[in-house]
């Protein structure tokens, strides 16, 4: 699905997703990802099922106010311990499939709030 970009420049910002990608500012990643309004990295995760909290700790060192975690095709959430450092750190944590994780960073990130989306791709 394509999304439409808003008049957000200079913001890396989802501009589409399917099966086994995501696309952000018409850049197409099929790895895991992590996307914060300045920046695109991979998230070096092999799955849902493999998390640890380290995958965590270093999006918590990033001081965001609110991580939104797709967890691929379908809605999971992590067990606790596994966004403790998140917690710790002041963070909200949101668990949803990865398309709706998208298209909700996009709307947080375009009001200018220090979101991070962890995006795993199916």
């Amino acid at each position: 699905m394509k999304l439409h970009l808003t008049a957000s420049e200079g913001l890396q910002l989802f501009s589409g997703y399917g099966a086994g990608y995501v696309a952000v500012n018409h850049v197409r990643y099929e790895k895991n990802v992590v996307v914060t309004p300045q920046a695109v990295t991979e998230w070096t995760v092999a799955s849902f099922e493999v998390l640890a909290a380290t995958d965590f700790e270093s999006i918590a060192a990033l001081k965001p106010e609110i991580v939104i975690l797709g967890t691929g095709a379908t809605q999971r959430f992590p067990r606790p311990d596994l966004v403790r450092a998140l917690a710790a750190s002041g963070a909200g944590v949101e668990a949803m499939d990865s398309k709706a994780a998208c298209r909700t960073y996009n709307i947080l990130a375009a009001e200018g709030r220090k979101v991070i989306a962890a995006i795993l791709v199916d």
